[in-house]
């Protein structure tokens, strides 16, 4: 009865194998023409450099900043720390150096404008009216006297302390915001860094003895360009080198080695292209998409080759393997069903992270998705049409790796209690170390040491200022608030507040200039260092002081139109997601509590972006992930024909994820925005593995009678090695995704490897004893047959 019901499905099965080999090159010819219609999409990629593509349009802190910047305008700049070999940013070298900079900083692509030490605006009485003026004169600043009080200014002046010159007066800083029109931000940003970087050079020339480092969000955001650019030149070469060589040293032979890898560069060139014509841009995470084709795409052509070679060669008894023509088709026959589960698991769990809250691994999850569609499709046309016309050799009988894999499944079989309560107190244990782990990110070390702007931004933070910054509109509530001397002094106690933080580097609020401005007017007397008493002489000062800036050096980018709000930004130090969310609660807490008579305060930044992502993620795929494991045990449960069998091959399925968490928890400690894709991602992956060695079993259980143990070794003899070979090049593809120079990459990289080993041990000792368990009355009994 088994055989009749299963009979249609056998039939369909067994006639694509020979259709397959009849019409091999017809399949071959189309094969490569779709391949090449797909790739062709490449062409419309696009590198996108906006930091902000790691936050969805109707992220809270995106929309949050996006307000401010429509208020005050866009924070996009460049930053150039001047460093002195003497650290003297104030000595003529120094200055010169400075000014050269300024004065050429003004012809960076689309800048707005440029704040340094040199052109900052410094008040001072005159008489009875105020002078407004650049603090470094040019022309006079080979005199001692002049730059000594150019260098005591300086250090007392909080606008700049801290900001663009170091608190101990060593190094020098130039911003430089910019407007680029966006029609190409990959284009446009290029232009900035690359003009901003050739000044530094220029000037590193000019002025021996004077460096520069180059920071800035412009710089930021090109640099995750130059990483994506620099995964997929080195990464890809270097995955496709080494499983290139794991299967010749694994399969034994090189026309089944470069069949199969001829299959994964057109299931590349296809996944790549079809992203390119569904629209999808190319970022640092989605970078990484070819490689993780490279690798997943391998595992169903090992399955077919591996079950040709299995067939085509001799047993130990000497009877004869078949032709290869035969083999072919039966290998087509009895991986067909396996190879197809497995990539529609792989897919479903790739596609699960389109719950996501970063775009860019809804980008990356997609593209593997369709690399994975492509893979399987061409695995059971193209890859069999091939290997039909190359020489395939089997082997001898009785091959040590087959002989290793049946002593293994006998060692499991015997073994399968001690295994099963065994690896379960392992589970147990490494399970209660997952809470070790903390949800958290530092979003600079996203690129290691080995990146410039890394190596650039750390020396800034540690001898200048922040990069990190945080900004809040203060709102009065009313048109020209701003001016209101209860308003002023709530933002004045809130900027106070801010510095005696630990966190803060430096803080920029318009206060601090209605200070200066009140003392000028009172002939520079120290004594007179305060806010203005009244709203209409807070008016005064600031309509008397906009009229003497220079054009390019308002204050729009600090007061809004109407004058009824105003922005704070502050730099910090770089600090960790959770300490930087910590202190905007902190901060907003004030302003709740102690700042009455600000009537609305608004906080955003890239900074607050990033660290909330982390958070938002996980929540999202905790649902993506829990759709994804819904789905992939329904095609189980169907594919199977048993709820118990399905619901069985979950247990090894979602222990690795679980046991890589629980190491990572006692080894590392915390999880970022990429870790938290991880279980999505890697449970497709593993249940290739089990499907493929249930697939066997349950072969062995129905068309050759075996009971259960006996199920086992047939599924070890015919499919361990291939297990361990497709695991073995998923981990090597992995370890090479974590040599990225993008942490986010790169962790990625490391975790999924451990999920993936830690899956084949599952598969190996737990599965089997499982199976032995749960399926020990089902079936009829009797000897395994090869």
């Amino acid at each position: 009865m088994r055989r009749s019901k299963q009979g249609p499905k056998l039939a369909i099965e067994s006639r694509l194998g020979g259709w397959v080999v009849d019409l091999r090159w017809p399949i071959i010819a189309v094969s490569l023409a779709l391949a090449g219609i797909a790739a062709s999409g490449t062409a419309f990629l696009e590198f996108s450099a906006d930091s902000r593509l790691y936050a969805s349009s109707d992220n809270p802190q995106r929309r949050a900043s996006e307000a401010i910047e429509n208020t005050y305008g866009k924070s996009l700049n460049v930053f150039f720390a001047v460093v002195p070999a003497d650290r003297d940013a104030t000595s003529a070298l120094a200055l010169e150096a400075t000014a050269w900079l300024t004065e050429r900083s003004w012809t960076v692509p689309y800048a707005t404008r440029v704040d340094s030490l040199v052109n900052f605006q410094h008040v001072t009485a005159d008489g009875d009216d105020i002078l407004v003026r650049d603090l470094v004169d040019k022309d006079v600043i080979g005199d001692a006297d002049e730059r000594s009080r150019i260098r005591e200014v300086a250090l007392a002046e909080p606008r700049l302390a801290g900001r663009l010159i170091a608190r101990d007066g060593g190094v020098g800083g130039i911003s430089v915001t910019v407007h680029p029109p966006g029609e190409d931000e990959m284009v446009e940003g290029a232009r900035v860094a690359a003009f901003a970087r050739g000044l530094a050079a220029e000037v590193r020339e000019r002025f021996p003895g004077v460096d520069v480092r180059v920071t800035g969000l412009v710089i930021f955001n090109q640099t995750f360009v130059d990483v994506s650019l620099n995964d997929l030149k080195i990464l890809v070469p270097a995955t496709f080198a080494a499983m290139t060589l794991m299967l010749v040293f694994l399969t034994g032979g090189l026309s089944g080695t470069f069949a199969i890898m001829l299959v994964v560069a057109l299931a590349v060139m296809a996944a790549v292209g079809l992203g390119g014509w569904a629209g999808l841009p190319m970022t640092p995470p989605a970078a990484i998409a070819p490689v993780v084709v490279l690798t997943v795409a391998i595992a169903s052509c090992v399955h077919i080759f591996s079950s040709l070679v299995h067939a085509m060669r001799s047993d130990a008894s000497g009877v004869a393997g078949q032709p290869k023509r035969d083999a072919i088709v039966e290998s087509v026959r009895v991986n067909l069903q396996p190879v197809f589960l497995a990539c529609l698991t792989t897919a479903l769990g790739f596609l699960s992270m389109n719950f996501s809250e970063v775009p860019p691994l809804r980008h990356l999850g997609t593209f593997v998705a369709f690399g994975v569609g492509a893979a399987f499709a061409l695995s059971v046309t193209f890859l069999p049409a091939l290997l039909s016309l190359l020489p395939v050799r089997a082997g001898a009988a009785g091959d040590r790796r087959d002989a290793a894999m049946a002593a293994l499944g006998e060692f499991v079989i015997r073994r399968r209690r001690v295994l099963g309560w065994g690896l379960g107190a392992i589970a147990v244990a490494l399970l209660a170390s997952i809470p070790r782990n903390e949800l958290n990110d530092v979003f600079l070390h996203y690129f290691d040491e080995s990146i410039e702007f890394r190596r650039d931004a750390d020396f800034t933070v540690d001898n200048l200022t922040g990069i990190y910054t945080m900004e809040y509109s203060l709102d009065s509530g009313a048109p020209e608030g701003i001016g209101d001397p209860a308003y002023l002094s709530d933002v004045a106690a809130f900027a106070e507040w801010y510095r005696a933080q630990p966190e803060t580097i430096h803080v920029n609020v318009i206060t601090d200039t209605f200070r200066r401005l009140n003392m000028s007017v009172h002939g520079d007397d120290p004594a007179q260092y305060r806010l203005p008493a009244s709203q209409d002489l807070a008016a005064q000062y600031l309509l008397l002081y906009e009229l003497s800036l220079p054009a390019g050096l308002d204050l729009n980018n600090q007061i809004d139109v109407d004058k009824s709000a105003t922005r704070m930004t502050v730099a910090t130090r770089t600090v960790s997601s959770n300490e930087v969310i910590a202190l905007d609660r902190r901060a907003l807490r004030w302003l709740a509590d102690r700042a009455p008579n600000i009537a609305r305060a608004d906080s955003a930044g890239d900074t607050l972006m990033f660290a909330h992502l982390g958070r938002r993620n996980i929540v999202a795929m905790l649902i993506g992930t829990t759709i994804a494991l819904i789905g992939i045990s329904f095609v189980l449960v169907f594919a199977l024909r048993s709820l118990k069998l399905g619901l069985a091959s979950l247990v090894p399925n979602l222990v690795p994820g679980a046991l890589g968490f629980g190491i990572w928890g006692l080894t590392v400690g915390e999880v970022g925005v990429s870790l938290s894709m991880v279980t999505a991602m890697t449970l497709g992956i593993v249940v290739d593995d089990t499907v493929h060695f249930l697939s066997k079993y349950r072969r062995a259980r129905h068309e050759l009678g075996c009971a259960s143990p006996d199920a086992v070794r047939v599924a070890f003899r015919t499919v361990g090695h291939a297990l361990l070979t497709t695991s073995l090049v998923l981990v090597a593809g992995f370890v090479v995704v974590s040599l990225s120079s993008f942490e986010l990459n790169a962790g990625m990289g490391k975790l999924t490897a451990l999920v993936i080993v830690l899956a084949l041990a599952a598969d190996f000792f737990l599965l089997p004893p499982l199976l032995m368990k749960v399926d020990a009355d089902a079936g009829e009994s009797g000897p395994a047959r090869p």
